[in-house]
């Protein structure tokens, strides 16, 4: 076996796709999916235990709780949401009268909403249907809504027509997520369709603000889709730990926390 067919985020992501839809998945199952080795799959299992995604089990591996809350927005909502809205409302503070903005489709982002209808005039993009919603009844906001397939569970659209839609925009501006953001790994996601929006979208951007908590930095996820070069402005809660401003400014980024 070519234990090189597969880089091990993807390994990973498809051994936490398989469990999220059979809340089992066995070594075999992933050494046939995969086309690794029996020890790959194990230290493969190994590692996504040590991050409490799963619970090692005879043959296999089986779903734990926090497995089954990377995949939906209803369960991720609710998660540090108060710090998500402090992000939400200094990220407000950058958007002037007659921006043309990408919103991205995270859940930290879907609380812009909540920010944005106090401005006179603007023109939002984006692919989450909480946004689309949210702002729908407002007519000073020109709303264009991705098109694209829409997954239910992220409650968002993407897919490849989604990408070439973005394509067809410029913003000023672009408010972006992300699972997980290092000095190392750049920006991470959980899913590679959600990356491929989530880039398109800071591709075509004058200037992109990503808004991830705290809990989210240094943190590495699957799906490496872009570096932290592709960021002018993070933007954070205020427990982020001191000593990542420092190296995070030392790196010459521009790191915000939320008041």
């Amino acid at each position: 076996m070519n234990d090189r067919s597969l880089k091990p985020e993807i390994r990973k992501k498809i051994i936490l796709d398989l469990i999220n839809s059979n809340d089992f998945v066995s070594i075999h199952t992933v050494m046939d999916k995969c086309n690794v080795s029996e020890i790959t799959v194990r230290r493969d299992l190994t590692e996504l235990e040590g991050m409490g995604l799963l619970i090692r089990t005879h043959g296999g591996a089986v779903k734990s709780v926090a497995a089954g809350q990377l995949f939906t927005y209803d369960s991720k909502i609710s998660r540090n949401s108060k710090n998500k809205e402090s992000i939400c409302r200094t990220a407000s503070s950058f958007i002037e009268n007659n921006d043309i903005i990408f919103i991205d489709c995270g859940t930290t982002l879907s609380f812009m909403s909540k920010y944005v209808t106090k401005f006179e005039s603007l023109t939002i993009i984006t692919n989450s249907l909480p946004i689309a919603s949210g702002l729908i009844n407002f007519p000073a906001i020109k709303l264009i809504l991705i098109g694209g397939e829409v997954i239910n569970e992220r409650k968002a659209i993407y897919g490849l027509f989604a990408d070439r839609n973005i394509s067809q925009f410029h913003a000023n501006k672009a408010f972006i997520g992300a699972d997980g953001v290092s000095l190392s790994g750049g920006l991470t996601s959980f899913d590679e369709n959600e990356a491929s929006v989530t880039l398109k979208m800071a591709e075509n951007s004058d200037k992109v603000y990503l808004l991830s908590d705290s809990s989210k930095i240094e943190k590495d996820s699957f799906v490496r889709f872009a570096p932290l070069s592709a960021v002018d402005v993070v933007i954070t809660d205020s427990e982020l730990d001191e000593r990542y401003m420092t190296k995070y400014k030392k790196h010459n980024i521009q790191i915000i926390k939320s008041n």
